[in-house]
């Protein structure tokens, strides 16, 4: 008897059932993607020394048009005159106000008692009328020293006429023989004598007129000047009581009613309620293009107000600069301080300019290049930029209307000359 094969029969699985080729499908896909991907990197190898995700970028087209440059922030509303009062000695100072309070131009706002300020006032004033006691007393010696010597002056007038009388006398006498010779000389030595005691007696007058004069100006000078003292003084006495320099409004009260200030201390601000500005910040970058007079607009309750810068700041703070504006026409009614106020200041516009919008780009190469879009890569190109806005810069050269340049994320490519972008 002849046994069958089913001893050596075995089963196969599908896989095993299906043709050759099949099993080799999905390696031949696996190395086909391995294939594109080697590709891929090689294109991207070859286009570029880089390749940035195009995600990571914005990217912004040259255009044509009017470039206006402005400055548009937020300020707040100070006052335009708001000065501190000082104490202008120490003392124990009184207020009569407190912050708040509306006040009239030279209404008392505080007192200061200073005993010392008003004793030196009463020494002053002592000082002053000795002085000017001794100046009259000077006045009324160069009266009686002038008196004297036109009294002298007269005397020796007198003496010379009588001495000419004596003479012609004598000559009457002498000539019709009655007289001797020697009584004619002696009267004309006498005449001599009084003419030359004429002669001194008028520059003596003269001289001591005008020492007499000097002696009493010196003393009026004097006067005059411990009269300045005393009016100093005087008006420092009277700076004890502060005055509300104008219509206003009592601001920060710095000293205690009834306290001890020292000299130059502050005690209280008084706000000029009838004038108004706006403070704002600018960044530094375009602080050095403003300029007083330059317009501006400012807007409160969404009403439109013009005004004008009135004071920039020398100083730069926080890579910001501090810029005040005042109405230049009227301005809104019931302001506050500190209250907040949109403003907008009009720099410069520039008609029909090539321009692209601004962006990190101006930073990274100090803006003397710009990656330019070129396909699917981005190539760096030398630029001559030109004044910038707050959205846009313009543009001199280096760039046409419709150029895609990178604005941000440029500082992914390095110094590369071209980059590809995914």
């Amino acid at each position: 008897m002849i046994r069958d094969t089913s001893a050596q029969d075995r089963v196969l699985s599908a896989s095993q059932t299906r043709p050759a080729w099949r099993r080799w499908v999905w390696p031949a896909a696996g190395g086909a993607l391995l294939l594109a991907g080697i590709v891929f990197a090689a294109r991207g190898w070859l286009s570029g020394t880089a390749s940035v995700d195009g995600a990571r970028l914005r990217i912004a087209e040259v255009t044509r048009g009017d470039l206006v440059r402005d400055i548009a922030a937020d300020g707040r509303v100070i006052a335009a005159n708001s000065p501190t009062l000082y104490a202008v000695a120490g003392g124990v100072v009184t207020l009569k106000v407190v912050a708040g309070d509306k006040v009239t131009q030279g209404q008392p706002l505080a007192e200061i008692d200073s005993p010392e300020l008003r004793s030196k006032l009463a020494q002053e004033q002592t000082t002053l009328a000795g002085l000017e006691a001794e100046a009259s007393r000077a006045v009324l010696d160069a009266s009686v020293t002038r008196a004297n010597a036109q009294k002298a002056l007269d005397q020796a007038g007198i003496e010379r006429q009588a001495a000419e009388r004596t003479l012609q006398r004598y000559q009457r006498g002498y000539d019709g023989g009655a007289v001797p010779q020697v009584d004619v000389l002696e009267a004309q030595d006498n005449l001599r004598k009084s003419e030359i005691a004429l002669s001194h007696a008028q520059k003596d007058a003269g001289l001591q007129g005008q020492g007499a004069g000097l002696d009493a100006r010196n003393k009026q000078l004097l006067a005059e000047r411990q009269r300045a003292v005393v009016a100093e003084v005087q008006r420092q006495v009277d700076a004890l009581t502060l005055r509300a320099p104008f219509d206003g409004q009592v601001g920060q009260v710095q000293a205690v009613q009834r306290s001890n200030v020292a000299i130059n201390a502050p005690v209280l601000s008084v706000v000029d309620l009838s004038v108004f500005e706006v403070e704002i910040k600018v960044p530094e970058s375009f602080a050095r293009d403003l300029a007083i007079g330059m317009p501006a607009t400012l807007t409160s309750a969404g009403q439109p107000y013009p005004g004008e810068i009135s004071a920039v700041s020398p100083e730069v703070v926080g890579g910001e600069v501090v810029t005040r504006l005042r109405f230049s026409d009227k301005q809104p009614p019931g302001l506050r301080q500190n209250q907040r106020l949109s403003a907008r200041i009009l720099m410069d516009t520039r008609r029909n300019v090539l321009m692209v919008e601004r962006g990190p780009f101006l930073e990274q190469g100090g803006g003397r290049y710009a990656y330019v879009m070129d396909g699917s890569s981005a190539v760096r190109r030398p630029v001559q930029l030109g004044v910038s806005s707050l959205s846009n810069i313009e543009v001199l050269s280096g760039l046409q209307p419709g150029d895609k340049v990178v604005v941000s994320g440029s500082d992914l490519f390095g110094d590369a000359e071209r980059v590809s972008v995914n």
